[in-house]
């Protein structure tokens, strides 16, 4: 995981994301990412918590790793 990627989305969101907040980074709508939660697609992991859905930002960190080094 880059540390920048992660020090930066934390100064932004703190230590979880809301689904808002994950829609926001990832470019695309609540709606989408909790179909994809719901198919067992999101490729980000996430849970509940208070009746609401969190991703924590390690594991937002980590997928943005991973898509660039698939990219290269």
């Amino acid at each position: 995981m880059s540390l920048l990627t992660h020090a930066f989305l934390f100064e932004k969101y703190g230590p979880r994301l809301d689904l808002d907040g994950l829609a926001e980074v990832l470019g695309t709508s609540k709606n989408t990412l909790y179909n994809q939660r719901c198919q067992g697609t999101l490729a980000i992991k996430t849970y509940k918590d208070g009746g609401q859905i969190w991703a924590a930002i390690e594991d937002v960190a980590e997928y943005f790793t991973a898509a660039r080094r698939k990219a290269a």
